[in-house]
C-alpha cells in the first residue's frame, strides 16, 4: 500500500508530511504558525515566478563556481523552469503575512524546488540525502537576500500590468476630450462659478494626470532594479564565495530580462526598504488623482434632475432596492474605494519600513502583501473605469451651454471687450434679476450680436491656458 505521509526532521523534531506534497516540514510548521489572512503566496504568481528565477540563477552561479554538481544544478534549474511555466504553484502554501522576514516563503520555495528536483533525478520526495533544500537549493543564499530580490522582481512585473491599464484609461479620457472639444461649460473653483471652459479641456486634464503618473511609476521601477542578491544574512556576503553575487545577478538578469544591478553597499541594501516606500508613494499619488477624478465624475453626473447633470455615466446596474429607476455611479465609487485602500496600504508600508532594526527589516511580508494589493487593485480599477464608465460617458450639451449663458462668470470672458466698469454693472444686474449676461450685453448695445457670438465660441471663451483636447 502506498504511504500517505512521509516523515521529515528539523531542529524541533520529526513531523509527518503528506507524501504527495512537494513542500516539507518547514512549510508545514509555517502553515500552522501563520493562519493569518488565509491567502497563500500562490495567490501572487509573480512572486512564485520570481522565487523560482532566483533559485535558478543561484544554481547556475553555484555550478559555474564549481560549488554545485552539474547533475544537481541541472535538476534544480529544470524544477525552477517548470515552476516559472506555471506548474506547482499550488504547492506554495504559506500565508503571505508571516513572521521571520520571509523565511517561511524562502523555505517553501527551497522545499518545492528540492522535491521536484529529486523526482527528476529519480528519487522520492523527502530523500534529501541526494539533494537538500538548504544545502543545495539555498546554497550561497539567505532569506535576507532571496526574499527582497524576489519581491522586487515580482513588483516590476506587476507594475507592467498597471502601466498598461493606466494607458488604457488615459486613452479613454483622451478620446472623450476630443469628442467634447466643442462642448462649452462653466468651470468651477470651490464649487462656485468661475470662468468658461470646454468639457474637452476638463477631460484632457484627467488624461494628462494619468500620463504624468505613468512617468513617475516608470521612474520608481528603476529603483526596484537594484537588488542585494549575494548579501546573504546581513550584507557581508558570508557563505557566498567571491564572484557569486555578480554571477547570480548576471544569470538572474538573463532569466528575467530585467536590467538588474547589484547594490553598491550590500549592508545598506539588506536593511533598507526605501525603494518600496518610493514605489508605494507613487501608487498613492496615482490613487489620490484617480479618486479625485472619480469625485468629479460623480458630481458632474449628479441628478438626473436635482443635481448638476452635466454628463451622463452609462448605467450598469439598478441602484436601489427601494427607489425605482434610480441608477448610481457605482464604477467611480468602486474606484474611490480602491484609492482608499491604496492610501491605507501606503501607511502600512511606511510603518513596516520604519520598523526595521539594525541590519534587517523583518516586515517585508506585509510590504509585499500591501504593494501587491495596491498594484493589482489599481490595475483592475483603471480597466473597469475605462471600459465600464468613461467609454460610455455622454454630455448634456445644451444644458451645459445654458449654464454658461446664465452664469455671472461669463462676464469675466467679456471683460476685455466691454471694459471692467461695464462688466461689473452687467454682473450686478444679472445677479439681481436672474437674467443672462449675454442677454444684457445685447440689450445695452455693448456688443453686436455677431461679435458676441464670435466671442462665445469655445475656442475663444475657453482661453489659451490649455489645449481644447
Amino acid at each position: 500500500m502506498t504511504a500517505v505521509t512521509r516523515s521529515e526532521h528539523d531542529l524541533l523534531g520529526d513531523r509527518d508530511v503528506p507524501a504527495d506534497a512537494y513542500w516539507g516540514i518547514h512549510t508545514l510548521r509555517a502553515t500552522e504558525n501563520f493562519p493569518v489572512t488565509g491567502t497563500p503566496i500562490s495567490a501572487y504568481p509573480h512572486l512564485i515566478d520570481a522565487l523560482a528565477a532566483v533559485k535558478e540563477a543561484a544554481a547556475l552561479a553555484n555550478e559555474e563556481l564549481g560549488l554545485l554538481a552539474p547533475g544537481k544544478a541541472a535538476a534544480i534549474v529544470a524544477a525552477c523552469r517548470e515552476i516559472r511555466s506555471g506548474k506547482l504553484h499550488d504547492q506554495f502554501v504559506v500565508d503571505v503575512i508571516q513572521g521571520g522576514a520571509g523565511t517561511s516563503t524562502n523555505m517553501n520555495a527551497n522545499e518545492v524546488v528540492a522535491n521536484r528536483a529529486l523526482e527528476l533525478l529519480g528519487h522520492a520526495k523527502g530523500e534529501y540525502r541526494h539533494l537538500h533544500p538548504n544545502e543545495d537549493v539555498n546554497l550561497g543564499q539567505s532569506t535576507n537576500d532571496v526574499y527582497p530580490t524576489a519581491v522586487k522582481i515580482a513588483t516590476v512585473f506587476a507594475v507592467r500590468g498597471l502601466l498598461k491599464a493606466m494607458a488604457v484609461l488615459q486613452d479613454a479620457f483622451a478620446r472623450k476630450a476630443v469628442e467634447f472639444r466643442d462642448v462649452l461649460k462653466m468651470g468651477r473653483t470651490q464649487l462656485q462659478d468661475a470662468v468658461p471652459m470646454t468639457l474637452g479641456q476638463e477631460f484632457s486634464a484627467y488624461a494628462v494626470m494619468l500620463d504624468e503618473d505613468r512617468s513617475r511609476l516608470a521612474e520608481a521601477v528603476e529603483l526596484i532594479h537594484e537588488i542585494n542578491l549575494g548579501a546573504t544574512a546581513i550584507g557581508t556576503g558570508l557563505n557566498a564565495p567571491a564572484g557569486y553575487a555578480e554571477s547570480a545577478r548576471r544569470h538572474l538578469s538573463d532569466i528575467t530580462g530585467l536590467p538588474l544591478v547589484t547594490a553598491a553597499n550590500l549592508v545598506e541594501a539588506t536593511q533598507d526598504c526605501g525603494a518600496f516606500v518610493q514605489m508605494s508613494g507613487v501608487l498613492k499619488r496615482i490613487a489620490v488623482k484617480l479618486s479625485k477624478s472619480c469625485n468629479d465624475l460623480r458630481l458632474l453626473s449628479s441628478g438626473p434632475r436635482a443635481g448638476l447633470g452635466e454628463i451622463n455615466l452609462p448605467p450598469v446596474q439598478a441602484g436601489s432596492s427601494i427607489m425605482p429607476g434610480k441608477v448610481n455611479p457605482v464604477i467611480p465609487e468602486v474606484v474611490n474605494q480602491v484609492a482608499f485602500e491604496v492610501i491605507g496600504n501606503d501607511v502600512t508600508i511606511t510603518m513596516a519600513a520604519e520598523a526595521g532594526q539594525l541590519q534587517l527589516n523583518a516586515f517585508e511580508p506585509i510590504i509585499l502583501h500591501s504593494l501587491s494589493e495596491s498594484i493589482t487593485h489599481l490595475r483592475a480599477a483603471c480597466l473597469t473605469l475605462a471600459e465600464r464608465c468613461v467609454d460610455g460617458i455622454t454630455a448634456n450639451t445644451e444644458a451645459l451651454r445654458a449654464t454658461v449663458e446664465n452664469s455671472i462668470g461669463l462676464v469675466t470672458a467679456l471683460n476685455p471687450h466691454i471694459g471692467y466698469t461695464a462688466a461689473t454693472d452687467i454682473a450686478k444686474e444679472a445677479l439681481a434679476t436672474g437674467r443672462g449676461v449675454a442677454e444684457l450685453v445685447l440689450e445695452k448695445g455693448l456688443l453686436p450680436a455677431e461679435r458676441l457670438a464670435d466671442l462665445l465660441r469655445p475656442e475663444v471663451v475657453a482661453g489659451s491656458g490649455a489645449p481644447l483636447v
